[in-house]
């Protein structure tokens, strides 16, 4: 027996893995990861494997990223973990004044949690509670867009809409108003990302005015909706929206777990637009790939509605166990301090454009729908007739067979349904990104043969 299959025996016999049919594993192999080193994974039998989508589009400068290493062995020396309630340290602080500095203007008060879904359930409540502090207690609804993923906890779930992960618990989920998606891949032929988007926020207009009275916030994914299959949209939609919520008295909270820290070519998506939201919802990323943290980042006059006597009880009294981790605050200044030093995101821009270079011949493929791409995020859509846009049926997971390819090839590719993109690390070399081309045109190739 090699080593790989010891452990995967060992796995099958005690863990239930996220986001799986575990009965596949019944012949589709887990892959156990010994070690990890730069855009390289390697198994127990020394396989090695290209991450070409961050593992779960976490990591940003790279596994056993020397700088963050260091950082975080200084910091198990000094304090690993306090309660944050009542208490506070070095690492909380200075990583709350450069995220105040860094994200957009008015942005001033730092609220953290462990995870992505986490953070939506904070921004959630967070509105909500804001309203009813004002006293606008038949604020009660949230609106999201159509195809829209914000994470799979309760609240999070029910203020997203991708079908596959929200149906089965839609009895235990809150009811929400659904605008149709501003959707890129939905335009007319000849018409411009711009045009679309324009148009399309019609149905957003429609729903603030129809509802603003009962509405706390519009949650978004700003410019990739990423667990709904990679789909894109021009940045004027922010800047249409953010006037709207003023206009209509509704907060703006930009979900940019997936999109922040340089993924759609600015550190954050909202720079696009020259906008700012009233919540920030920030993690993967953050910490460079290393710890789990999330931050909601939001305005000052959301956090004096909260601030008064105890007996009031206007607090905010949200709480979890790790809340601000001193491990996992020093590896998000750490990460921060390679943006700051390394001239980051001008580096991404070259990446981004080789990215889209190594994959140019694919727009032309009989069986790819179309390209698309927001900076370090490139995607493309399998489907079963292009010039009707049909997609493939699901049942068939036409993605899975691009996944087994590439892992034979030595890339790591997780396609979404049959969308298949690059989420890589930014220090990976062009050699790397032409490798990770070739693997994925030729899955491509081989999951469409029989169209």
């Amino acid at each position: 027996m090699n080593a790989n299959s010891d452990f995967v025996k060992r796995d099958l016999a005690a863990v239930w893995h996220p986001c799986t049919q575990m009965k596949d594993h019944e012949w589709l192999p887990l892959i156990p990861i010994r070690r990890g080193q730069g855009v390289w994974l390697e198994d127990f039998d020394g396989k090695r494997y290209l991450d070409a989508i961050s593992s779960w589009w976490v990591n940003l400068f790279g596994h056993a990223n020397p700088r963050i290493n260091t950082a975080l062995g200084r910091q198990l020396q000094e304090l690993e973990h306090v309660i944050l309630a009542g208490f506070t340290h070095q690492a909380v602080v200075e990583l709350s004044e450069r995220l105040v500095k860094i994200t957009p203007p008015g942005l001033t008060r730092c609220f953290y949690a462990d995870n992505g879904s986490s953070a939506v359930e904070v921004a959630v409540k967070m509105s909500f509670h804001y309203w009813r502090n004002c006293g606008k207690t038949q604020k009660t609804r949230f609106i999201t867009l159509t195809n829209s993923y914000h994470g799979e906890t309760l609240g999070a779930l029910a203020v997203g809409n991708v079908a596959l992960y929200k149906e089965t618990y839609r009895p235990l989920l809150m009811d929400v108003i659904s605008v149709t998606s501003p959707d890129c891949y939905a335009r007319e032929a000849g018409e411009s990302w711009e045009s679309h988007t324009r148009k399309m926020f019609a149905h957003m207009e429609r729903a603030l005015e129809q509802h603003h009275d009962q509405v706390c916030a519009v949650i978004i994914e700003p410019l990739v909706q990423c667990a709904g299959n990679m789909r894109m949209y021009h940045p004027v939609y922010l800047e249409l929206l953010r006037e709207a919520c003023d206009r209509y008295g509704v907060h703006l909270i930009a979900d940019e777990i997936a999109a922040g820290f340089g993924r759609t070519g600015t550190l954050f998506a909202c720079e696009q637009a020259g906008i700012a939201p009233d919540f920030m919802l920030l993690s993967k990323g953050l910490t460079g790939g290393y710890l789990p943290l999330s931050v909601v980042v939001t305005r000052e006059e959301i956090y004096q509605a909260f601030y008064d006597d105890y007996a009031t009880l206007r607090a905010f009294l949200h709480s979890h166990s790790y809340t601000g981790n001193a491990l996992a605050c020093r590896a998000a200044l750490a990460t921060l301090d390679i943006f700051r030093d390394d001239d980051v995101i001008a580096q991404n821009r070259a990446l981004a454009a080789h990215m889209g270079r190594s994959v140019v011949q694919l727009a032309d493929h009989p069986q790819v729908a179309e390209v698309r791409q927001h900076g370090m995020i490139l995607a493309m859509e399998m489907v079963k007739n292009k010039h009707k846009r049909q997609p493939y049926p699901w049942q068939e997971r036409r993605g899975l067979t691009v996944y087994q390819h590439a892992l034979q090839r030595g890339v790591l590719l997780r396609p979404v349904g049959n969308v298949v993109y690059f989420m890589p690390p930014y220090i990976i070399k062009e050699s790397e990104i032409e490798l990770m081309a070739r693997v994925a045109a030729e899955g491509i190739d081989l999951a469409t043969r029989e169209a």
